[in-house]
């Protein structure tokens, strides 16, 4: 990956919607050897896809909680457990940590209300859990905007 395809991941990271040509403007190539570049980083598993940010307040999931969750630590049961998350489209993100906690959940809902429901009804349910531990995000610092992608 040279200085280029660095450039072209920025500039796709910053806004996915460009054209090639905005795109070819941006990192000085003509409007080929961008269109082959992309597809090659694309091909490559580079760039995974595109997505939309949505506004979560919009869609009726402002309210988000970190989750804290210990699973007990057989390779059968944490496979269970990790596989049962899949089904629990309220975890937005969901990441097995090395040491305590075993697992790290974001959450959105609605509300109070409906976080404690998937708390009781599906946190707390969900194969091998020991402990589940919240934290109410209060404010957003700094949202993913992309990774760095420098030397």
């Amino acid at each position: 990956m040279d200085d280029i395809d660095r450039s072209i991941l920025r500039e796709l990271q910053n806004d996915g919607r460009l054209t090639n040509q905005e795109l070819a403007q941006r990192v000085g190539l003509s409007a080929s050897p961008c269109m082959r570049r992309v597809r090659q980083l694309e091909q490559d598993g580079v760039i995974q896809g595109y997505r939309a940010v949505v506004d979560p307040d919009a869609v009726g999931r402002g309210f988000e909680v970190l989750v804290s969750i210990e699973v007990r630590r057989d390779r059968e049961t944490v496979e269970a457990f990790e596989e049962a998350l899949q089904d629990v489209p309220d975890v937005i993100e969901a990441y097995r940590l090395f040491g305590s906690p075993g697992c790290l959940l974001r959450i959105a809902v609605a509300d109070l209300a409906a976080y404690e429901r998937l708390w009781i009804e599906r946190l707390t349910t969900l194969a091998g859990v020991t402990e589940v531990n919240s934290q109410i995000i209060m404010k957003r610092i700094k949202e993913s905007r992309g990774l760095p992608v420098d030397d």
